[in-house]
């Protein structure tokens, strides 16, 4: 994909659906009983991967355009699957697909590409060991070989790592608990698991710990009822036009119908921390998710501390690499620390953003856990996208701030993970010179 220097970005703009919510809408109605409605459904990769891994268990789904309808089987009715449980890129398919197997009566098997191999799964194995569910695992990778059990016991678990899909997974598996499971978190992760149990009935209960931990519980004696619902469009995704339209003069962007859950919108607040003159219009609530329109205006005026560490790290994971662009255009750069989790992803994010911003000739500087990146003027260049959606859709904003030349994003496809479209959508907003 080549990209090349843009005056500014323009308009108004519709973003698919929410991943991180189309998972757990899939899955949580494939627990429920009868039939739900899901509207706005992610189309991305990912997200296929969650529907054809329910589809494998019997979970009768049909899909038409971005919506999907799915027939629960009940939190304990899969069927067994005659062949590993593939999860192709998706490590939020893998670790909450193994909460919900691991309460079933029967052997599964989950595995996923070459990337998805090389991912931690220890995290989870470790919880759902305790609550008697038997996995096997080499090195603590995928595939992992999951031995149900139904019921599983109960458990109050103390997350090591702040992590919602570590939280999400013993959830669910919790949902097939004897007795009631706690999940301790002293970091607070993006809750849309606890908003999705509830939005099906679920009788999720919250209690604060310290000045920002969380006590989560719920009761495997539980049913979950079949309900319609509509997935706010993606602020993961809608960072990378917000931070083209922060940094391009005369920028007026408009990004339609999108989550503001308060979980997931740190990367407002630290875009607003800088000077961006960032607005909310038609606010409201759909299916226990905040939603509204979101319009920039081009402009950073703030001359702010330029670091990003501790607590917000956990809730700021995914926008890390385009807020690294970010940094190329800021007066005192930009320094991210405590986020040594980036180098567990779809790649090593922190070794690849680095390389790819000294092929475009900034500095930046790489630690174990996080980069600094000083204000520089940016050239095209050729860029690898190592496989990972988040680096090559950064890049492509990357590319829009050259101050000349082209810029050539080597395995551009892997955008359809998360964000199939995501160039048409860049371009249609994109003015040139």
């Amino acid at each position: 994909m080549l990209i090349r220097p843009a005056k500014c970005v323009r308009g108004e703009i519709a973003l698919p659906g929410d991943k991180s919510i189309s998972h757990r809408a899939a899955i949580i109605a494939a627990m429920a009983e009868g039939e739900s409605r899901i509207d706005n459904f992610a189309t991305s990769a990912d997200c296929a991967a969650t529907l054809e891994c329910l589809r494998e268990l019997g979970v009768s789904i049909r899909q038409k355009a971005a919506t999907v309808w799915v027939d629960g089987v009940g939190k304990s009715g899969f069927g067994v699957s005659d062949k590993p449980l593939d999860c192709g890129n998706s490590g939020t398919t893998m670790r909450l697909m193994a909460g919900v197997l691991a309460g079933q009566n029967f052997d599964s098997v989950l595995t996923g590409d070459d990337s998805l191999q090389r991912r931690p799964m220890g995290r989870i194995m470790e919880p759902l060991s305790k609550m008697g569910a038997e996995i096997e695992s080499a090195n603590g990778r995928a595939p992992i070989k999951i031995h149900g059990v139904n019921p599983l016991g109960s458990i109050s678990y103390e997350l090591p790592v702040a992590s919602a899909q570590i939280k999400s997974c013993i959830l669910l598996a919790g949902l097939n608990g004897n007795g009631e499971t706690t999940v301790i978190e002293p970091i607070p992760t993006r809750d849309h698991t606890e908003r999705m149990l509830r939005w099906f009935g679920v009788d999720v209960r919250e209690a604060s710990i310290g000045d920002t931990g969380k006590r989560i519980c719920l009761s495997g004696d539980t049913r979950l009822t079949a309900a319609d619902m509509t997935v706010p469009s993606d602020i993961s995704a809608a960072a990378f036009f917000l931070i083209a339209a922060c940094c391009l003069e005369d920028s007026d962007i408009t990004v339609r119908n999108v989550g503001l859950n308060s979980t997931r919108g740190a990367v407002i607040d630290i875009l607003r921390r800088f000077g961006a003159d960032i607005r909310f219009e038609n606010q409201g609530e759909q299916n226990n998710e905040p939603v509204g329109d979101v319009r920039v205006i081009a402009g950073l005026t703030a001359r702010t501390e330029p670091l990003i560490k501790g607590d917000v790290i956990a809730n700021l994971i995914d926008e890390l690499p385009i807020l690294a662009i970010l940094g190329t255009q800021l007066e005192k750069g930009l320094e991210v620390r405590d986020a040594a989790e980036l180098r567990v992803k779809e790649t090593d994010r922190i070794a690849a953003i680095v390389e790819n911003l000294r092929r475009m000739g900034a500095e930046a500087e790489e630690f174990e856990d996080g980069f600094k990146v000083r204000k520089s003027k940016l050239t095209g260049a050729r860029v690898e996208s190592f496989g990972d959606h988040r680096i090559a859709m950064a890049f492509a904003v990357a590319g829009l701030l050259a101050d000349k030349g082209e810029t050539e994003i080597i395995g551009a496809e892997c955008v359809d993970v998360s964000f199939p479209g995501f160039f048409e959508t860049l371009q249609d907003a994109v003015v040139y010179e």
